[in-house]
Formats: structure tokens, sequence, C-alpha cells
């Protein structure tokens, strides 16, 4: 069972008992990602999370490191569109340490400017890692195409010139304005009681916040073609269309709809143009959902000189979904596929940690199990289907990067 705690901070504390492990995750949090960020500061939320792992007043950069090796433990942290996390997991008997250890980043990090200066070039070396997968920033001018100026669209590693001028100043400035309590969970998983949440609140629970994210602009949603020269041996081939946000009621039958589509090696995409045609090593779909909208993309790599067909065979994909709809198989094997990856994922104290904390920090409530598979029975085929003519209309949006950066010819009729 789910227990949940509001501090007088506003800070939330999400914690799931789990006696039949050893280990404890911990997961903070915080409602502040790439979305938040202005041109001049992109980046900044990432930057933010590289120098927590750079000291703090009492501990310096390898004495963090070597604190959660010396107990056979994991930190680690990450950054997305709307949120940021970081996160330990721990044998139990170590959960105070680690939980400590993660409040000393979060409240005392220093960024001095000697760690800043090398951490900048640590950040410039992923962004140039980066660009050298293009299999990967095609997914990026994607977004560029679709969300154009709206944060959504930024990359969330920054840019070199957005990056040169973050400074100490700038850092604390952004985690007073965006760290605020209210937008702030801390989610932990496995075994440790309830009295745990006392020790969370302890370290978490009085510190104030400063202005908070202003209201965010619902993106609209773009439907423009960018195409990306670049000395590749593949052409990469993303196209976009207009999806659901988090927690709206039809997305378990987008769930099952995209699992059909693109989302296992069953799938259509993956039978027609890698099993049937030959045409791609990688081809997939997947869906992004936000706040406020959601974007289902797929993806192909191929030969340039195969881009046109591999456009017309996804293009034939999509026709013949829309015109056959889903089969009593598909729809059967994939509620099966999603209930199994959900049991699974209940055997990780870091799964269930990141569940809870994404499902309180951005939908403030917590479905049990049982109401889950309920929601995955309730799918049929006349609900996926209808969401396939929805959804896959003529208009969409794409990205391109391939040798001669040109779009398919059959794409710009």
């Amino acid at each position: 069972m789910i227990k949940k705690y509001t501090c007088q901070n506003g800070l939330r504390i999400v914690l799931e008992q789990i006696p039949t492990v050893r280990s404890v995750a911990i997961g903070v949090w915080i409602g502040a990602g790439s979305r938040n960020e202005t041109k001049e500061n992109n980046g900044i939320s990432h930057f933010l999370e590289h120098m927590f792992f750079k000291g703090t007043k009492t501990k310096t950069a390898r004495e963090i490191a070597e604190s959660f090796d010396s107990i056979g433990g994991q930190v680690n942290a990450f950054t997305s569109k709307e949120y940021t996390c970081y996160y330990a997991k721990v044998l139990d008997n170590h959960a105070g340490y680690a939980l400590h250890t993660l409040a000393d980043m979060f409240f005392h990090s220093t960024y001095v400017e000697e760690e800043l200066k090398k951490e900048k070039n640590v950040v410039y070396e992923e962004i140039k890692m980066y660009e050298d997968t293009p299999d990967d920033i095609v997914h990026d001018l994607l977004s560029k195409a679709v969300y154009e100026d709206h944060p959504l669209g930024y990359p969330i590693l920054g840019t070199e010139e957005t990056l040169d001028t973050f400074n100490q100043a700038k850092l604390k400035q952004y985690m007073h304005d965006m760290y605020t309590p209210d937008q702030v969970v801390v989610s932990i998983a496995g075994n440790v009681d309830e009295s745990f949440i006392k020790e969370v609140e302890k370290l978490f629970g009085s510190y104030e916040g400063g202005k908070g994210r202003d209201d965010r602009d619902q993106p609209q949603f773009f439907y423009n073609k960018l195409a990306r020269k670049k000395d590749t041996e593949q052409a990469h081939l993303c196209l976009g269309y207009n999806g659901l946000q988090i927690g709206h009621p039809d997305i378990y039958n987008l769930i099952i709809l995209n699992n059909v589509l693109g989302g296992s090696m069953s799938s259509r995409l993956f039978q027609e143009v890698r099993e049937q045609r030959g045409l791609a090593y990688s081809v997939f779909s997947y869906h992004s959902s936000h706040e406020d909208s959601g974007m289902v993309t797929i993806y192909g790599g191929t030969g340039a000189n195969q881009l046109d067909e591999l456009f017309d065979t996804i293009d034939s994909t999509l026709k013949g979904l829309k015109a056959e709809g889903i089969t009593e198989k598909e729809l059967l094997n994939s509620k099966e596929q999603l209930k199994g990856n959900l049991m699974l994922s209940l055997e990780s104290t870091n799964s269930r940690m990141s569940r809870n904390g994404k499902n309180e920090l951005l939908l403030k409530q917590h479905r049990t199990l049982d109401e889950i598979v309920d929601e995955i029975d309730g799918v049929t085929i006349d609900k996926v289907n209808q969401l396939t003519h929805e959804i896959f209309t003529d208009d969409y949006a794409a990205a391109l990067i391939s040798p001669d950066g040109n779009l398919p010819s059959n794409m710009r009729r």
C-alpha cells in the first residue's frame, strides 16, 4: 500500500513499504525540466542536475561517489522535458545514510567555479556525443518541428552558447525559483516502515521556495517538416502525430494502439518494414505524454537510396491499420504484454519508486494494480480503431537527418 504525506511547506512524500525485499529506492522528483527554461537559459535544468554531484559543503565530488560505492549502492539522476529526478538505491540498512546524502546534495551543493568549469566541459562533450548519434538527435529535430519556439521544442542538454553563461548565481536563482516545495516529491519504495516518512520530513519539510513556476502555455502542434544534412551512413526519419496528454481517458487505448503499430517485435511496422522488406534494422513507434499535450512518433533508419520506399511502407502500414482496424489477436496480445510488463516492474524497488514519484508529481493520484488492470482490460477494438482515425490523419510533422538533407519526394507531394 502507498502512504502519502504532505509536509507543512507543501512538499509531498510517498512511501511504498515492501518488507519482502532488502533494498530501498529513494527518489527526489522536481517538477522542473527544459520546459521551464527560456532561450537564454536552455539547458540549465540538466546542468544543475550535473552540479548536484560536484560537491557540497561537507563532501567533495569524489566523496559523494565513494560514499555510495562504499555501501554497495547506486546513485544517479536524469532530466526530462517536465521534471528532474535524483535517486539512489541501497540496501535497507543504508536507507538513512542515502537519504541524508541526497538531502545534502539538494540543499548544500556549492557550485564552485572550478567545478563549474570542469562540468561545463563534460556537458560540452555530452552535446558532441549526442551530435554523433543522428538516430537520437532526429527526435529533437522533430520536437523543434512540432513545437517551434515553445520550450517543449528546446533540447534538454541546451547548447554550448547557453551553457557558457551559467554561473553559481544563475544556478542558485533557478533552483530558488523552480525547486519550490510544492513542486517536489520524495518517493521511497522498499524495506522501510512509515517512521521513514518522519526522517524525510525532518530534512525536506521546512525549507521555503521562491516564486515558483509561471503558468505554462499550452503548446500548439505544428505540422512542419524539417530536414538536416549530415555526413551519415543512414537516413534517419521521424514522423510526428498529435497525441494525448498525461492522464487522458483514452491513454490506455493509445498504449494498445502504439503497441500494435510499432511498440513490439510483433508490431505491424516491425514486421512489414524489417521482417518482410528488410528496409531497416531499427523501426519503432512510441507515445510521449506531457502535462497538456502529447505526440506519437514513428522512427525508421535506412539507406538514403531506400528513403522513399521506407516512407511509402510506413504510410501504407498506417493506411492499412485505419482501413482494416486491429485484430482480436493483436488486442489480446497487446493487453497481455502490457499487463506482463506491469507485473514484472513490480519486482524492482526502483521501478516502483519511479512510478509512484511520477504519478504523484504529474497526476497527484495512485491507482491500484487492480484498477490499472481493469483499465487495460476495458480497452476494446472499437475504441482503438476510433483513436486510430483521430490521430493518424493526413497532417503530420516530420524530421529527417540524412547525407543529402532532402525529404523523400513522396513526402513533399
